[in-house]
């Protein structure tokens, strides 16, 4: 058994017929499709049934990966390391620092990310993500991670001269195509973030790595302060933060996040038509 292996992975992909979005097990070579959306699924893991089938079998080779959760946010916590803090030049925060993107910024497994003509400097930002599971407000620490579906690979693509121009995240992070996602996600019964590795290349050149158990803020602790902002709905998904090491990513190129017991999110880079 691989290390892979022993945590239960679910994809996002395209079914077959009718080209609808589903949720899917991997079993070997084949994708086992499940019945349900984020919440239903999340629901029956909670409830400790089985994860309901129905019945399709699809080779992983013959399958469209799509992005692991269709949100209506998407939530960013921004300086959550203490290193990628101060290559920025900026004092820790008292507090989660979050803003928002777009759902419509969202992209899958091998989309490309696009460059805007207004943006002459962009960088990628590796993280992982957590998937809601189920609609929360006001959640307490100790109970917040009940509520998280799983995790995912996550890039937190920035048009920097624009922020620093603006001193503003919403339109340096907003642009469609900035919030790529995959290839699969990792439920959180089987997956504890502090065990595990993320890596960032481009091109191959290894640009970012840090075990996940160096936040500034843990993950309960981001959940329940989210929530008590803005109720979290099934679905949305909350990017933690990213390490040292951002940098510029331009037209041709190829970015790669990966975390072990995850994989690799590959996207190319191309410049807007």
């Amino acid at each position: 058994m691989s290390r892979n292996d022993r945590f239960t992975r679910l994809v996002r992909i395209a079914h077959p017929a009718g080209r609808r979005p589903v949720y899917a097990r991997c079993e070997g070579d084949l994708f086992i499709t499940l019945a349900g959306d984020v919440a239903d699924l999340h629901q029956a893991i909670r409830q400790g049934r089985p994860l309901p089938e129905d019945g399709a079998r699809i080779r992983k080779d013959r399958a469209q990966l799509l992005a692991p959760a269709c949100p209506s946010k998407v939530i960013c916590v921004g300086l959550n390391y203490r290193a990628h803090a101060e290559e920025m030049g900026k004092p820790l925060p008292p507090e989660p620092l979050i803003f928002l993107k777009p759902s419509t910024a969202v992209i899958g497994p091998d989309e490309a990310i696009e460059l805007p003509p207004d943006a002459h400097e962009v960088h990628h930002e590796g993280e992982l993500a957590m998937i809601v599971g189920e609609r929360i407000k006001d959640v307490r620490e100790d109970q917040a991670m009940d509520a998280i579906f799983g995790y995912t690979c996550a890039c937190d693509v920035t048009a920097r001269d624009i922020q620093r121009r603006e001193s503003r995240y919403t339109r340096a992070k907003g642009f469609d195509t900035f919030a790529p996602l995959g290839p699969a996600l990792a439920l959180t019964a089987t997956f504890n973030p502090a065990e595990h590795t993320l890596r960032c290349w481009v091109d191959g050149e290894l640009r970012q790595q840090t075990r996940l158990n160096d936040f500034i803020f843990e993950l309960p602790r981001v959940v329940a302060f989210i929530s008590s902002i803005m109720t979290l709905l099934p679905g949305d998904v909350i990017l933690t933060g990213t390490p040292a090491g951002v940098g510029p990513i331009t037209e041709g190129q190829r970015v790669e996040v990966a975390i072990d017991g995850i994989g690799t999110l590959h996207n190319p880079v191309r410049r807007r038509p």
